[in-house]
């Protein structure tokens, strides 16, 4: 397997979220893209090569064991101050639809132990995402 770049763990990251129901909803492609356009970790990305990456981890997780393939990526790529990141984005792209199915809960525990990402940081992390989707 090819090792890919930090920015391409991330857009993993973010894609394996959204692919997990089964369906990357059109509000989860757009936060997506959204995010790769705004967040300065992205900066110096050419965000012409999003489809491409995106479609690279999609063939992966196409194969046998290819989410196992896809998180070992993500863990052997990322370093560490960029983990946190890694597990925003993944929540972001699960509330982006303003649902979270049972399935995106469970690859978000994946994503969340891949990522040796302590339980209150975690927790810290899902609780402000929470707030920022918050509806009156």
């Amino acid at each position: 397997m090819n090792p890919i770049g930090h920015h391409a763990a991330l857009i993993y990251t973010m894609v394996v979220v959204s692919a997990s129901d089964g369906n990357m909803s059109e509000k989860e492609l757009r936060a997506i893209g959204a995010i790769v356009q705004t967040l300065p970790v992205f900066r110096d990305f050419d965000e012409d090569r999003l489809l491409a990456t995106s479609q690279e981890c999609a063939a992966i997780l196409d194969e046998d064991e290819g989410l196992d393939a896809v998180l070992g990526l993500i863990r052997n790529t990322l370093p560490e101050h960029l983990r946190e990141t890694a597990y925003w984005l993944a929540l972001e792209v699960a509330l982006s639809d303003s649902r979270v199915m049972l399935e995106e809960i469970r690859v978000l525990e994946l994503i969340r132990r891949a990522l040796g990402l302590d339980r209150l940081v975690s927790a810290a992390l899902e609780r402000a995402a929470r707030a920022r989707y918050q509806t009156a």
